[in-house]
């Protein structure tokens, strides 16, 4: 095994060759997912697509030469795992910092172990756990010391670090992504934990029911309650790991001998779902029913509305991205569904949960159901566009107010026509861009819905505008 300092902290996974694997007495001090932490690169479970043969963390790895990188993945996937494992491939010391209590205090004394390190002729792998949560002077410190080659720098995060990370530090960082283990991946991890607790107590480890050692006696877990077990982890290694020493402990104190499906569900006795309320999961679920709106789908609309309130989304939150989903995705196809989008978000605030809820999933099946249009917005993006890149050409004159004899005299309003005025109340023919400007048909309504009636009025009037000034009409 690599040289560990003290301030090192254990050799990941040195704990696991004693002790049970579910605790009986407090005396055993680490939870089951450190001690079975991966002591080598093989024994990592998942992320077969950065550290199979020839992929990209593996090379890194093999290389000789470590580099600044950050992790981004959801939470129990090996992000603290693989920074432990690069410190031992190099023989370098190890610190960790956690963003969410450590802070400047935390990193100055970081600096200085690394300098006593580099003294000693060790290199040093500064690990950062969410490093999202520091701010950007935090961030920034970290820059000298990585240009400098003081120490490799190994971030950690749940969030999208092209928004989270400084840019800087970003640049000079490797990002790798990180995926949630697949319930084969899980399910192998579940038998390595039984397995090693198994052949502590000399009992066997079938597949029909691998057992446990806990202490007065040994605690088997039947095909159901593994199932279970894997589906409430959805991806994450220390919440399965974490889930069989409570289930474990509680099946003991009830004198049982075999977890089922009912008792796991009781003795875990929270959501079986995991929703990470501020992470990547949470925008992923927001897209899904984004989308599923936009693809006028109200049943998987209804069921991403759900997932998300059941797993403990604000649903204040919800009803303001319903009111965008009205705007960007309906418009004027269907203007009734800005006005019920706003009146379930009013609906919620008087009743609040779980009442209000159901006006919620009322305006995304609305939503779900109607015309869509996207045109205002595209219309919208496009004029924002035209008008950074043509400037501010000025206003024509006969479009200005005149309040003054002054601007009167000096022509401002001359030759304005007033459209109620008009035949039809549409002054054919006048123009309202700047001189000089005649851009393209910015909003183009679709054939849908109230549009459709839209697009008919526009190509009328445009018609009347052609006509009018001796011109084809735009269309």
């Amino acid at each position: 095994m690599p040289r560990r300092t003290p301030s090192d902290g254990p050799a990941a996974g040195t704990a696991a060759a004693d002790g049970d694997l579910f605790p009986g007495s407090a005396g055993d001090e680490a939870p089951l997912a450190e001690r079975l932490r991966p002591r080598t690169l093989d024994e990592v479970i998942g992320q077969s697509h950065l550290l199979g043969p020839g992929k990209p963390l593996r090379v890194a790895f093999e290389s000789g030469r470590p580099h600044s990188m950050i992790f981004w993945g959801p939470p129990g996937v090996g992000k603290t795992t693989l920074a432990r494992l690069m410190a031992d491939a190099f023989d370098a010391q190890f610190i960790a910092i956690s963003a969410v209590l450590g802070g400047v205090k935390e990193i100055r004394e970081a600096v200085s172990a690394a300098q006593l390190a580099r003294e000693r002729g060790r290199r040093t792998i500064l690990f950062v756990d969410e490093v999202h949560r520091f701010n950007k002077a935090q961030q920034d410190a970290f820059l000298p010391h990585v240009e400098s080659g003081l120490f490799t720098f190994i971030g950690a995060t749940t969030e999208n670090p092209s928004f989270e990370v400084n840019g800087a530090l970003l640049s000079r960082a490797r990002v790798y992504v990180l995926e949630p283990l697949s319930a084969a991946e899980l399910g192998a991890l579940l038998e390595r934990a039984l397995e090693h607790d198994a052949s502590r107590a000399g009992a066997g480890a079938g597949a029909a029911g691998a057992v446990a050692a806990t202490g007065p006696g040994a605690i088997g877990f039947d095909a159901a309650a593994r199932e279970r077990l894997i589906g409430w982890a959805d991806g994450d290694a220390r919440r399965l790991l974490n889930a069989i020493e409570i289930v474990a402990d509680a099946a003991r104190a009830a004198g049982r001998e075999t977890v089922d499906g009912a008792f796991l569900e009781d003795a875990l006795s929270q959501n079986l779902r995991r929703f990470d309320k501020g992470g990547e999961a949470f925008y992923d679920q927001i897209s899904a029913l984004h989308k599923s709106v936009r693809g006028s789908d109200p049943d998987a609309a209804l069921y991403w509305l759900a997932r998300m309130i059941d797993g403990g989304a604000d649903p204040r939150y919800l009803a303001r991205r319903i009111v965008r989903m009205a705007n960007e995705d309906v418009g004027l196809a269907d203007p009734r569904a800005l006005a019920l989008a706003l009146d379930a978000a009013e609906v919620y605030e008087r009743l609040g949960s779980p009442e209000g809820e159901l006006a919620l999933a009322q305006a995304v099946v609305y939503l779900a159901c109607a015309a869509k249009s996207n045109a205002v917005y595209v219309a919208w993006n496009r004029v924002r566009a035209f008008v950074q890149e043509h400037g501010s050409a000025p206003v024509p004159m006969h479009l200005r107010n005149a309040p003054t004899r002054l601007m009167k005299g000096l022509g401002y309003g001359k030759g304005y026509r007033y459209a109620h005025d008009e035949e039809a109340g549409h002054a054919a023919g006048e123009r309202y861009f700047p001189d000089g400007v005649k851009p393209a048909p910015f909003y183009e309504p679709v054939d849908r819905g109230l549009e459709a009636k839209i697009r008919e009025k526009l190509a009328w009037l445009r018609a009347r505008d052609a006509a009018a000034t001796d011109t084809e009409p735009r269309e």
